[in-house]
């Protein structure tokens, strides 16, 4: 993602990536459960730092706070590398958005066990394209009310985003936003492989149920 970028601006992009690293691994979730009350959220659930699990503790405000806030630092990361960089071809957008997700979900402050990225990366593509991440917001908020799973809506919204940005993008899955989406979208499905194998053992846990 580095090709139309001077080799001087390299160290900029590295700057870029830390910055949005640190801005990613911010985990509200555990924060917000802690402060407000509810425990420690490793110790709930699935163990998952995310709003799906925080929801999971009955506060339905400390999840709701914890899907907007990661979602706001997927963008707030983007927005940051367009400030800092002048060079406006998509590159330092695309690394703050992949970097984002990635301190997400492997924050160093918690031993790199974190989130599975699907607000913060949702928050990314809003800044990166708001139509696409209008129509994954749209995508995982639909299917997640159709089947009653969380999981499953994250995974159809992120299957999607990749082909939305190309899409919307110009059509060349080469260029740098389309290559976050994808890269973003195989975190986030990696990060699901636990669900994807319950989805098809037909165990997953509906919304407003707990795990078995």
């Amino acid at each position: 993602m580095t090709d139309t970028v001077p080799a001087f601006a390299l160290p900029l992009l590295a700057a870029i990536a830390a910055l949005s690293y640190c801005i990613g691994s911010i985990p509200f979730g555990l924060l917000l459960t802690q402060v407000g009350g509810a425990g420690d959220i490793r110790q709930i659930g699935s163990g998952n730092i995310g709003a799906t699990n925080v929801l999971r503790t009955g506060r339905r405000g400390l999840a709701a706070a914890t899907l907007l806030l990661d979602g706001a630092k997927g963008a707030f990361a983007v927005v940051c590398a367009f400030v800092l960089s002048p060079f406006h071809t998509g590159q330092a957008e695309a690394v703050a958005a992949l970097f984002a997700v990635v301190g997400h979900c492997f924050p160093i402050w918690l031993k790199f066990r974190g989130g599975k990225g699907v607000a913060t990366g949702l928050g990314a593509a809003l800044a990166l394209s708001p139509l696409a991440g209008i129509a994954c917001c749209a995508i995982w908020l639909g299917v997640a009310k159709l089947t009653k799973l969380s999981s499953a809506g994250a995974l159809a919204a992120f299957v999607a985003l990749p082909l939305l940005l190309t899409a919307l993008g110009g059509g060349d899955p080469r260029a740098p936003v389309a290559m976050a989406g994808l890269l973003i979208a195989l975190l986030v499905i990696g990060r699901h492989h636990e669900n994807i194998r319950r989805l098809l053992a037909g165990t997953e846990p509906r919304i407003g149920r707990s795990r078995p």
